[in-house]
């Protein structure tokens, strides 16, 4: 605890919270007491770099360098994925991956290389090693993508986790994305970002950094190749980045550079090359396949802080279904527990909960809970006493039980780094289930208390059980929500198997798509914070995060209805459609800001609606292959430095264009297109790409092109699913998959595939079938795009 953490607490005494504000400092100041016994000091340290080779030892898929000082392990995998661990590291254990390892390439040999240095040929990349410990990643061809310089250590005279840093430089023309969910993006221009999950406190705009969810994960886009790494240590770290610049300095490149500080954990890691497509499919082949939200929870949700009775719910249900508003799910906050605590109901304001969600269950409309992890530390109370019989809260290093503020007051909190203790919590949603809920939104699962107003939470000495091996909270405390998630995520499939589980994470890491998706948190509401959530959304896409929106409007304060109208009409185009009204932003229903931004929200769901079943397709092929619905305008030309550098739009799978209006009082707006033809969808206006053009924005609508030969399933004014084909042009072809799900959200999806030619003034559609041969479609075809 710094000064500026006890003027946080001191503040909340005066702000009309005394009591909860004198807690706070009493928290502050036990949490410092607790590291300063806890986490003796480091005193002086001896650096360290790995030396010159001394030997090699080939092995499956690659094989271990010895150095003087250091050993480098290298192996590549069946999937592509090399694998380089410093020190002995191996693979496993990882929160990160999904499984065990992947089995090693058996093709893949470590051999000689020049200058006494070593090398790995594969598939897919090429690894060298020089006798120094340089580490270079080449793609097959040898055109050099990343090179590692040797790593160095800082190890403490009286032990202890040792720090490290690796320096790395890539090609003059790359661009840095991913680091999980930024602000300032999607492209992450010269500056440090910092990987340790953080509850700003506070609205954050683009400027703000670290946020509630980072990940060591680096996705480098280049002419050659892009390549994703992934450095696999949990702890607190900076990343340095600085870009390249071709021709700097006597017409020489200046390569851009990388540079990774880490306060411990192993120093291990993995590469992916490829086509950006190939290496998000890599990448989630190792940390797991995407969670398959159910179908409910692709449309329309709202959220809002002071839904604090069953009546106002049921008022705010039928606002929008008086005007005409489709709504798929209502979110309620942590205003329906029992004083706070999770996992009750406050009997008072929502004595008949489950015959409530049953009357909005037979209108489309699901309920959300939201569920934290502190637990009151109260005796008597039912979770606090299971928690402590089965030794589940989080302790010091003396043995005493940990304490925080929280909503509920003072609380502890639960090692979800345990497996016992996962399965005690995943059995407590139960009761929510009980009561109707559809699904969760993890709120504080950073973990964050009210020690110090959004700094950091539980000290840093509090210990953990981390699978078995012990550690602290220094290494616990970046995959804390991911663990949570995951409690969540098996208790629900074993308490209702037959229902797709839906849990959104506040916070997470590498891997947290096994269980679910996230959203941005606290957004500042005004445009800034417009344009923040756009780059979170594509900043988690390149993560390996497919499913996550933000809160439409902000956190506080109240939008124009221009603002809130724009953020509106993105939000309708990504995957979490949610509107939220925060603690002190009143009501944010659309009918609240007039008559015209009804008229042209109510647009924008139906329009949501109507692409439901291309949101389903999307979300199958994510599962399957690992490619985010929301994708850069580069992702099929990562070539093309123009769309690299283009971060205010992006794709919807492959046949869509989405350019959202970011600044005020605009009404055209420029785009910049891929190559190939591209349709206006209101207007059905052909442009060519590659080129930048001049949309139309009016207020009612923001700028939506379709790719030329795109098939779109669509819900058809029936309720059933027809496609919608854009007219390929003259001597082109396309094509499309469509995924349909069974009536009932269970069984295995059918899976259409489609092509579309053009046969003179015609547009031919044809269904391929799966054993062989063509026929025709088998749902009502639609053709746009001949006028």
């Amino acid at each position: 605890m710094d000064g500026r953490d006890l003027v946080r607490s001191v503040s909340g005494v005066g702000s009309g919270r005394a009591a909860q504000g004198l807690r706070t400092v009493r928290s502050a100041w036990r949490r410092r007491r607790i590291d300063a016994a806890g986490l003796p000091p480091r005193g002086t340290e001896r650096a360290r770099i790995p030396g010159q080779v001394v030997g090699a030892e080939p092995g499956p898929g690659g094989g271990v360098i010895r150095f003087a000082r250091s050993e480098l392990r290298i192996t590549v995998a069946v999937n592509g994925a090399v694998f380089r661990g410093w020190d002995g590291a191996a693979p496993q254990p990882s929160y990160a991956l999904a499984g065990k390892s992947p089995e090693p390439d058996l093709r893949a040999v470590l051999e000689p290389d020049k200058d006494g240095g070593w090398r790995v040929v594969s598939e897919r990349a090429t690894v060298v090693v020089s006798r120094h410990g340089e580490v270079q990643v080449c793609t097959p061809g040898g055109v050099m993508l990343r090179r590692d310089l040797p790593p160095r250590w800082w190890e403490a005279d009286g032990g202890g986790p040792a720090r490290w840093m690796q320096r790395s430089e890539v090609a003059a023309d790359a661009r840095f994305f991913g680091l999980g969910a930024r602000a300032s993006g999607p492209r992450l221009r010269d500056g440090t970002y910092r990987l340790w999950n953080t509850d700003p406190g506070r609205a954050f705009g683009p400027g703000d950094d670290p946020l509630y969810l980072t990940m060591p994960v680096q996705l480098v886009v280049a002419d050659a190749a892009a390549h994703l790494v992934f450095h696999d240590s949990t702890w607190d770290g900076t990343v340095v980045l600085r870009e390249g610049e071709e021709g700097a300095g006597s017409g020489h490149d200046r390569p851009g550079r990388s540079e990774l500080r880490m306060d411990g954990g192993p120093l291990r890691g993995w590469v992916m090359v490829g086509t950006p497509a190939r290496v998000l499919h890599t990448w989630a082949s190792l940390t797991g396949a995407p969670a398959l939200p159910p179908a409910w929870a692709l449309g329309h949700q709202h959220a809002r802080w002071d839904l604090g009775d069953e009546q106002e719910v049921r008022r705010l249900v039928e606002g929008y279904k008086e005007r005409g508003v489709p709504l798929d799910a209502v979110h309620l906050d942590v205003g329906h527990h029992q004083d706070g605590q999770a996992f009750t109901v406050d009997q008072d304001r929502f004595p008949k909960l489950p015959g409530l969600a049953e009357e909005l269950r037979q209108d489309g409309i699901r309920l959300v809970s939201a569920v934290g992890p502190a637990v009151r530390a109260v005796p008597g109370d039912a979770v606090y006493d299971g928690g402590s019989a089965v030794d589940a809260f989080v302790r010091d290093a003396s043995g005493r039980t940990v304490r925080g503020e929280a909503w509920a007051g003072e609380s502890v909190f639960p090692d979800f780094t345990h497996a016992r203790v996962r399965a005690w919590w995943g059995g407590l949603y139960r009761e929510r289930l009980e009561q109707g809920f559809a699904g969760f939104r993890h709120e504080m699962d950073e973990p964050t208390s009210f020690t110090a107003f959004g700094e950091t939470t539980l000290p840093r000495s509090a210990r953990h059980d981390l699978e078995g091996r012990g550690g602290d909270h220094r290494e616990a405390h970046n995959v804390y929500a991911l663990c949570m998630a995951r409690a969540a995520g098996e208790g629900l499939r074993e308490l209702s198997p037959e229902e797709r589980p839906f849990v959104l994470s506040r916070s997470g890491w590498a891997g947290m798509q096994r269980y679910g998706g996230t959203w941005s948190g606290d957004v500042a509401s005004g445009w800034p914070g417009l344009r923040a959530s756009l780059s979170l959304v594509l900043g988690l896409s390149l993560c390996g995060v497919p499913y996550s929106g933000p809160d439409i409007g902000g956190r506080d304060g109240s939008p124009s209805p221009e603002l809130y109208l724009r953020w509106f009409q993105l939000g309708a185009y990504l995957p979490l459609f949610r509107t939220h009204a925060g603690v002190r932003s009143g009501h944010r229903e659309p009918w609240e800001f007039g008559p015209r931004v009804l008229e042209h929200a109510r647009a924008a769901v139906l329009e949501r609606r109507r692409l439901l079943p291309y949101f389903v397709s999307l979300a199958h092929l994510a599962r399957r292959t690992g490619a985010p619905y929301v994708r850069p305008l580069w992702w099929g030309a990562p070539e093309d430095r123009a769309l690299r550098d283009c971060g205010d739009a992006f794709l919807l799978g492959d046949s869509l264009l989405v350019a959202p209006v970011l600044d005020p009082g605009a009404d055209r707006r420029a785009v910049r297109l891929p190559r190939g033809r591209w349709y206006d969808t209101a207007t059905g206006r052909a442009y060519e790409g590659p080129a930048q053009i001049l949309a139309d924005a009016p207020l009612s609508r923001i700028p939506v092109l379709a790719r030329a030969g795109s098939v779109l399933p669509v819900r058809g004014a029936d309720g059933g699913t027809e496609l919608e084909v854009w007219a390929p042009a003259r001597g082109r072809t396309g094509g499309g998959l469509v995924v349909l799900e069974p009536a009932d959200g269970r069984g295995e999806p059918e899976i259409e595939r489609y092509t579309v030619r053009r046969q003179g003034a015609e547009v031919v559609v044809t269904r391929e079938r799966e054993g062989g041969g063509t026929g025709e479609p088998s749902r009502p075809v639609r053709i746009r795009g001949l006028g």
